[in-house]
């Protein structure tokens, strides 16, 4: 690690997010089903990619590693993460399969509908040798989700990145971010995320992957949480609560974090954005984890950072700046 660790001229403090982008298609009126939707508007998406625009939104340093299509939607996400000051220098395009799709509806019972266009799209022919080996060497924060270990050969490559990481030193960061459709079975879903459950140090899950993953337990139950997901080598565990705010599980100590009562308009992005918000802290310092208070702390940026992504449509143009973030906790707190 590095002496200074608020300095990333060395990309000491980088945290490098690996994984699928894509292009979303929203319906332009809210509460229908795809099918019934009048028309639809293209947004960014993906995960990972979320991640990286939100940490570069609060002033921290983030990179990218995923592959798009060399078509116009392709293009158009690599400058997306340019413009918000993401290091592209891992993205990869190929010539012969497009930049994936995937059409998205909130409908009027409040549950979210997907209909993904991966057959196969780019993202998922990622390989091993395309890796830009000396990007992730040079992060603090390797982050990930589980889209990646579905399909060959990006689940080779994501395995051979996150291999890399780990004997560079890495501090490793794992969102599953369940999205069942994508997956074979419900039972290749569970086993695929729990492959490599014990690698991560931070582990962020919602209280829906938390009964998925237990086969139906309470996902309430500290108990389920700390005997059945809670590994030797975790270093904290983070369940998100929506507007509820957060838990956190460390091997000293477990807790809660109210959240931020904010008008909602559109959930997309919030958890990606709470992420972002934690990782940001963590990449100043790692140990941060180890004291509570400091801890809490961390978690009140990231539960702001997340509140703030509601209030708007959209993940990417929801995100929030540090000064946002700020403004709205010395609100929340007056």
């Amino acid at each position: 690690m590095a002496e200074n660790p608020t300095s990333d001229s060395d990309g000491s403090s980088t945290v490098v997010c690996f994984g699928e982008m894509l292009i979303d298609f929203v319906p332009t009126v809210s509460g229908v089903s795809l099918a019934e939707a009048p028309a639809f508007k293209k947004a960014p998406g993906g995960a990972p990619a979320n991640v990286a625009v939100g940490i570069a939104r609060l002033g921290g340093s983030s990179a990218f590693i995923g592959k798009v299509g060399e078509d116009g939607f392709g293009y158009m996400l690599a400058d997306i993460l340019k413009q918000n000051k993401v290091n592209t220098s891992g993205m990869r395009f190929d010539h012969n399969a497009r930049t994936a799709l995937a059409f998205v509806t909130l409908r009027a019972d409040g549950e979210r509908e997907f209909l993904f266009f991966r057959h196969p799209s780019a993202d998922m022919l990622l390989r091993e040798s395309e890796l830009d080996v000396n990007l992730i060497k040079q992060a603090r924060i390797f982050h990930y989700g589980s889209i990646s270990l579905i399909e060959e050969p990006c689940r080779s490559t994501h395995l051979a990145a996150l291999a890399i990481a780990k004997e560079s030193g890495c501090f490793l960061s794992y969102d599953p971010n369940l999205r069942l459709p994508l997956w074979p079975s419900a039972d290749a879903a569970q086993k695929g995320i729990m492959s490599i459950w014990e690698q991560a140090d931070v582990i962020k899950i919602s209280e829906e992957e938390i009964s998925f993953l237990t086969g139906g337990d309470d996902p309430c139950d500290d108990n389920v949480v700390l005997e059945k997901l809670f590994h030797p080598n975790l270093k904290l565990l983070l369940v998100s609560e929506g507007s509820e705010g957060c838990r956190y599980y460390t091997k000293q100590f477990y807790g809660r974090v109210p959240g931020i009562k904010v008008k909602a308009v559109d959930t997309t992005g919030a958890g990606d954005s709470f992420v972002a918000g934690i990782l940001t802290s963590l990449a100043s310092d790692v140990n941060l984890y180890q004291d509570e208070e400091r801890l809490r702390e961390a978690l009140r940026f990231a539960n702001a950072c997340g509140a703030i992504t509601v209030t708007e449509r959209g993940a990417i143009p929801a995100l929030p700046s540090r000064r946002a973030v700020l403004q709205l906790l010395t609100e929340a707190t007056s």
